[in-house]
């Protein structure tokens, strides 16, 4: 898989995936489990949705700052 998902974009959705599903642990409810998405895709670092919708928050190598 390309990179597409910059450090900072990776390290925001572990860090909400884990505020989620610690709150749907802690307070048993439901939603926060919703929490498992980003923390996977931040893991992994690839969004099924960046793709189609041309979302790249990669830096890559023509400027440094994620632009093409």
């Amino acid at each position: 898989m390309a990179c597409q998902m910059g450090e900072q974009d990776r390290l925001s959705r572990i860090t909400a995936g884990i505020i989620l599903v610690g709150f749907a642990m802690i307070s048993g409810n439901p939603v926060g489990w919703f929490g498992i998405i980003p923390l996977a895709t931040g893991i992994i670092g690839w969004c099924p949705l960046y793709g189609p919708l041309g979302i790249d928050t990669c830096k890559t190598e023509h400027d440094g700052h994620g632009h093409h």
